[in-house]
């Protein structure tokens, strides 16, 4: 550091945080990020977890995009270390397997001409008599697929999701995850071939070692241009003097003797956040209005846990994953990680399964023991004759808080509320799935760490809007061209 450096804190070394880092020292030399990281891993949710030389993907990431600056970042960082994976998924529904995308004859063999005409005759009804108002994630799907469709392949594996019926959750969620998909679309591109929804492509790009390859990386590189990167580091305060913040406070861990009882004061000139923004409301001191703290708490979320199964032989299934439909069983979906890479796996003869368990931290699922969800998964795997139980040799359970932001009938105006104070902050940006609370995938996040880098230095893209408003994606790379921001090579800079 030098006297005339500018200090950037960033809060959190997921994909959000670590892009908002990387993004900066592409801008400016005089800006260095300093990163905060809780856990001892970066790459929050898209990290590569390992047990005994087997990688995991934290609920499965492909790195596709329409977003073309966040898919030059993948490529800078990554380069040959990416390859090509063929799409291959299914749905599991009344002990059949549908193919995913949509294939007609595969469809129409499983589901039987009599159900066909009548998910048909269902569509025709509500294109004629549509809900008038489309207020809740089911009014949407029913106004788009028909009742019949939206009863066989979205009520059941929805309310598994979210543990709450479709008819509580919020349209919002249904326009930015299913986007512009209808059924005659659907029906289309199942006999043309074509596909322009980014949620259904054929295949896509993948680090040959999983998605915290990509993180551990752009690590390195944030590092070796001249800034930091604190594992073990809890973002415990965020100290704001009226409507600037001034520091934080970061409660240290030690793998030895735990959390340590100390803080440390880290001062800044701007900051830019990832945690989860009803934990980030509650660290601010003082504290934000009355009513901006009880929105937050009205925030909730959606809890996950995979359970990765080692089996005896490889390849069970073919699939990259399985979609489990069916309430007979308590896994949401399922995935086959050497489909991914082969890489993932130390041993080519075996199999490494992820079964993804949707849930709530303290609940039933989320309490049981490790050896209780291994048994459990083992046993759901042959009860869906994917592979018997006795063919498992070693597993292990990752268990993943505040996976989803939760989209109930609350959540809106209470985010409103919320986003409405923090954007009232001089020096502070807030980005990334839980830093907005919104159901971003990966390339939507960092997008929104790459406007509050720019932003940083004089832009003024309003990052709560991303994943909302397409013509923000469509503008990005234009305006970067127009103001030549990303003309600066990635660089090394000399650390005095």
């Amino acid at each position: 550091m030098t006297k005339s450096d500018i200090p950037v804190v960033v809060i959190g070394g997921g994909p959000a945080g670590l892009t908002a880092a990387y993004e900066l020292q592409k801008l400016s030399d005089k800006h260095v990020p300093h990163v905060f990281e809780a856990s001892d891993m970066v790459g929050g949710i898209s990290r590569t977890a390992t047990y005994k030389g087997y990688r995991f993907d934290i609920g499965g990431h492909r790195f596709f995009t329409k977003v073309r600056e966040v898919e030059d970042m993948w490529h800078e960082v990554l380069g040959d270390d990416f390859i090509t994976v063929r799409r291959l998924s299914r749905i599991y529904y009344r002990d059949r397997f549908y193919d995913y995308p949509l294939r007609i004859f595969n469809a129409l063999g499983n589901i039987g001409p009599y159900e066909t005409y009548r998910i048909i005759g269902s569509y025709i009804k509500w294109k004629l008599r549509p809900k008038k108002q489309e207020d809740t994630f089911e009014e949407w799907v029913i106004n788009r697929f028909g009742g019949r469709l939206y009863m066989h392949f979205f009520r059941s594996y929805t309310k598994k999701v979210w543990g709450i019926p479709p008819s509580e959750i919020r349209a919002d969620w249904a326009a930015q995850r299913i986007k512009n998909l209808s059924l005659p679309k659907a029906v289309w591109n199942a006999i043309s071939g074509s596909n322009d929804t980014a949620s259904l492509i054929e295949e896509f790009q993948y680090p040959r070692l999983g998605p915290g390859m990509m993180w551990e990386k752009t690590r390195d590189l944030v590092e070796g241009n001249g800034g930091t990167v604190q594992m073990q580091s809890e973002v415990v305060k965020v100290n704001r003097d009226g409507n600037r913040v001034t520091s934080i406070d970061v409660q240290r861990w030690d793998e030895k003797n735990g959390k340590s009882d100390k803080t440390e004061r880290v001062e800044g000139e701007h900051f830019i956040n990832s945690m989860a923004v009803r934990e980030l409301i509650h660290a601010f001191d003082p504290p934000p209005p009355q009513e901006v703290v009880d929105a937050a708490d009205r925030l909730k979320y959606r809890d996950f846990l995979i359970v990765t199964l080692m089996l005896d032989h490889s390849d069970p299934f073919p699939d990259n994953w399985i979609y489990i439909h069916s309430p007979k069983v308590k896994v949401g979906r399922i995935q086959n990680f050497r489909a991914w890479s082969k890489e993932m796996l130390p041993d080519q003869s075996t199999a490494s399964i992820g079964m993804e368990y949707f849930c709530q931290k303290g609940d039933g699922l989320w309490s049981s023991s490790n050896e209780d969800l291994i048994k459990l998964a083992g046993e759901e795997l042959e009860k869906l004759g994917l592979a018997k139980a006795s063919h498992v040799v070693d597993g292990t359970v990752i268990r993943q808080p505040k996976a989803y932001p939760v989209y109930d009938g609350a959540y809106k105006e209470a985010l409103d509320t919320v986003s409405g104070w923090l954007k009232t902050l001089e020096n502070f940006e807030t980005v990334g799935r839980n830093g907005l609370h919104r159901y971003n995938n990966q390339d939507h996040s960092m997008l929104s760490a790459m406007y509050a880098a720019r932003n940083i230095m004089g832009a003024k893209h309003d990052v709560w809007e991303v994943n909302i408003e397409r013509s923000y994606h469509e503008e990005f790379e234009a305006e970067a061209s127009k103001k030549g921001l990303r003309k600066r090579p990635f660089r090394k800079r000399t650390v005095l």
